[in-house]
């Protein structure tokens, strides 16, 4: 991916939790302050999600798009991208790079870029998708704990 942004995180919870809580795409709007609705679309044959729409407002911005996501067989990472473009973005890139430490804990890495329809300063798009990160992970970090 060029001209992206990456960040990690550890989480006090085994690499199988941090999955399932990436996986559950369903229960996005409970925890995800931003994400307002998400409906999988379709599903590969082992039940996880293939195309995933979600209706995003982060006060700055507001967005419905598809994502198409892929899995490592070891469910190690998880990477996506933009089905199509939508009203704010043109491309978008992620994974989570998912690693189970000895002592139980799991270090997520958060890797993303994002062009946007609309013209953005670089340095203002690598904050905003900074903030994204730091906002996801830590998000994540919380749910994930939470059991």
């Amino acid at each position: 991916m060029a001209d992206s942004s990456t960040q990690t995180i550890q989480i006090a919870a085994p690499a199988a939790r941090v999955t399932e809580v990436i996986c559950d795409f369903a229960s996005y709007p409970g925890w995800v302050d931003a994400i307002k609705t998400v409906e999988v679309l379709s599903e590969y044959e082992d039940g996880y999600a293939h195309e995933v729409r979600f209706a995003v407002d982060a006060g700055m911005f507001a967005d419905e798009y598809t994502l198409v996501y892929e899995y490592a067989a070891d469910l190690s990472r998880i990477q996506w991208h933009l089905a199509a473009p939508s009203s704010v973005q043109k491309r978008q890139d992620g994974a989570y790079d998912i690693v189970g430490n000895a002592d139980g804990t799991t270090d997520v890495t958060y890797t993303l870029s994002v062009d946007l329809a609309i013209p953005m300063l670089g340095m203002f798009k690598k904050k905003a998708e900074r903030k994204i990160l730091d906002t996801a992970l830590r998000e994540m970090k919380t749910r994930a704990e939470a059991r």
